[in-house]
C-alpha cells in the first residue's frame, strides 16, 4: 500500500459527514437548500504533475481543467472556484491562462489564498458545482450485469507528454486537457457509477470496483486509443486522458459517444480482471503516490 493510500485510509476516520462519501468518490457531495452541491480539490505540484519550465498559462488551463473534470463525473454544472496559489516565475501568464481556463468553462473565480515559497511550486484549486440530476453518480454505483464504458480514447497524453519532452510534435492534449462537462450531464441520469481517467484505465477501474464491491472484468483490446497499438500496454497504465468511465446496461442507447469495454460481476477473488486474468502481483496498474 502506498503512503497515499494509507494517509487516505487513517482520514476516513475524520471524514464521517454523509456528504464526504467515505472519502472514496472523485467530489464531496453536500445536500443544502434544496440543492446538492458538489465541491472539490485538486493539487498539482511542479515536477510531478507538470514540467519545470512549462508555460504557466498552460499549468493554469490544467489545474482547472482537472477540477472540471471532477465535476464532470457527477454530471455537475459549474458554480465558481477558489484558488491557491505558491507565486512563480511568470504570474501574469498564469493569470491569462487561468482566465481563458475559466471562461471556456463557465467558472467564475471566488476567492483563494496567495502565498510565497521556495522549491518546486505547488497549486491548488477547488472547484464547487451543482448537480444536474440525483441522485447524483458517485464511483460506488455499479450493478453487477452493466457494462463497462469509456467515452473516448486514451494514449494522448502520455504521447503529448513525450512530445513535449522530447521538444517535438504536437502536446496539445497532454498541455490543455479538456473536462467533458456536457457528456457528464447528459449520462448521470443514466449511469450505475462514473469516474474520470485521471490515472490510468486500469487502476481507475480498479478503483470503481472496489468501491462498489463488484468485480470487473475489462477487455483490454477493446479500449480506443489515441496512439499506436504497440503502445497499449502503457496507455492503460497512463493517466491525463480524463475521459469519462461508466457503467450502465449494455444494450442502452447512450446520449454520448461511447466504447463498451467491459462487464460488471458478483465480487469475486479479485475485483479486476483483464482480458480474464487478475494482472500481475505488484505491477503498477497506473499513477500513484509513493
Amino acid at each position: 500500500m502506498t503512503r497515499e493510500a494509507v494517509l487516505i485510509a487513517s482520514l476516513r476516520a475524520l471524514a464521517t459527514h454523509p456528504a464526504a462519501r467515505g472519502l472514496n468518490d472523485d467530489c464531496a457531495v453536500l445536500e443544502f437548500g434544496g440543492e446538492a452541491l458538489v465541491l472539490t480539490h485538486d493539487m498539482m505540484v511542479e515536477g510531478v504533475h507538470f514540467l519545470p519550465g512549462q508555460d504557466p498559462a498552460d499549468i493554469a488551463w490544467k489545474l482547472v481543467a482537472t477540477n472540471m473534470s471532477d465535476l464532470a463525473t457527477k454530471g455537475a454544472e459549474p458554480v465558481g472556484v477558489l484558488l491557491g496559489y505558491m507565486l512563480g516565475v511568470d504570474d501574469a501568464r498564469f493569470i491569462a491562462g487561468l482566465g481563458e481556463a475559466l471562461a471556456h468553462y463557465g467558472a467564475p473565480l471566488l476567492g483563494g489564498d496567495t502565498v510565497s515559497g521556495t522549491g518546486s511550486q505547488a497549486l491548488g484549486l477547488t472547484a464547487i458545482g451543482r448537480a444536474t440530476h440525483r441522485p447524483v453518480p458517485s464511483r460506488s454505483g455499479a450493478i453487477i450485469g452493466e457494462a463497462l464504458w469509456i467515452t473516448g480514447p486514451v494514449g494522448a497524453a502520455m504521447i503529448g507528454y513525450e512530445a513535449m519532452r522530447a521538444g517535438s510534435g504536437e502536446a496539445l492534449a497532454y498541455r490543455r486537457p479538456v473536462a467533458l462537462l456536457a457528456e457528464g450531464q447528459a449520462l448521470a441520469p443514466l449511469v450505475g457509477a462514473m469516474m474520470d481517467v485521471s490515472d490510468g484505465v486500469l487502476l481507475d477501474a480498479r478503483r470503481m470496483a472496489l468501491a462498489s464491491g463488484v468485480t470487473i472484468a475489462l477487455d483490454s483490446l477493446a479500449v480506443p486509443l489515441a496512439c499506436p497499438e504497440s503502445r497499449r500496454h502503457d496507455a492503460l497504465r497512463w493517466g491525463d486522458d480524463y475521459q469519462l468511465l461508466f457503467t450502465a446496461p449494455a444494450d442502452i442507447d447512450l446520449p454520448v459517444r461511447a466504447t463498451r469495454i467491459g462487464m460488471v460481476f458478483a465480487r469475486g477473488e479479485h475485483p479486476l480482471l483483464v482480458d480474464g486474468l487478475p494482472p500481475p502481483e505488484g505491477e503498477a496498474l497506473g499513477f500513484e503516490h509513493n
